[in-house]
């Protein structure tokens, strides 16, 4: 293994929620966007993305990621509507939404950021917004059609599902296109 790696912490999800985010994918493409989208096997729910790390710090990224999953127990989420970043006017990334127990997502994360600064890694400084990146934009889109798509989209709920492990995966940028590895697999303890 080398010694630095392109990495973030996020959790799987389970096949039949995968199975909906291609179905959406595969609406939106009528809309005609020019976007590069995210393989459906790729898409995560990404609680912290760390970028290059060090290898050796693999072990107290570990360490962080048990103290924070500790008493969190399991979440049912479900995912909600569609919609972009940063704006409509702007849009780069498309993303559906996540929905269900929020508080308990957004609790983890907190204490994801607080045990990550413990061990020396800088805290996000944005907001967190919980999402599930579908694509990015390649250039400029019509407001009224991108509109119209968030409309279609606005009530599409999917099946809810349960996450019960938090993972720490490797990604490698390939001219084809990420490729991730799971390194590691935290439970979410009550």
């Amino acid at each position: 293994m080398p010694d630095t790696i392109r990495a973030f912490i996020a959790f799987e999800l389970p096949r039949t929620i995968l199975s909906s985010m291609k179905e959406i994918q595969d609406r939106l493409k009528n809309f005609g966007f020019r976007i590069k989208w995210v393989p459906s096997e790729n898409i995560h729910l990404t609680l912290k993305f760390l970028g290059n790390i060090n290898t050796s710090q693999v072990e107290k990224i570990a360490s962080a990621m048990a103290r924070s999953t500790s008493g969190a127990g399991t979440m049912d989420l479900v995912v909600k509507g569609i919609g972009v970043f940063p704006d409509i006017k702007r849009p780069r990334v498309l993303w559906a939404g996540i929905a269900g127990r929020l508080d308990l997502l957004h609790g983890l994360k907190k204490r994801l950021e607080e045990e990550l600064f413990r061990e020396d890694f800088p805290k996000e400084t944005r907001a967190f917004q919980s999402h599930l990146t579908l694509g990015r934009f390649k250039g400029r889109t019509s407001m009224e059609t991108l509109q119209h798509a968030m409309d279609t989209f606005k009530d599409f709920r999917s099946d809810v599902f349960t996450v019960r492990e938090l993972y720490l995966i490797k990604s490698e940028l390939k001219p084809t296109g990420a490729v991730y590895t799971p390194l590691l697999k935290i439970p979410m303890r009550v």
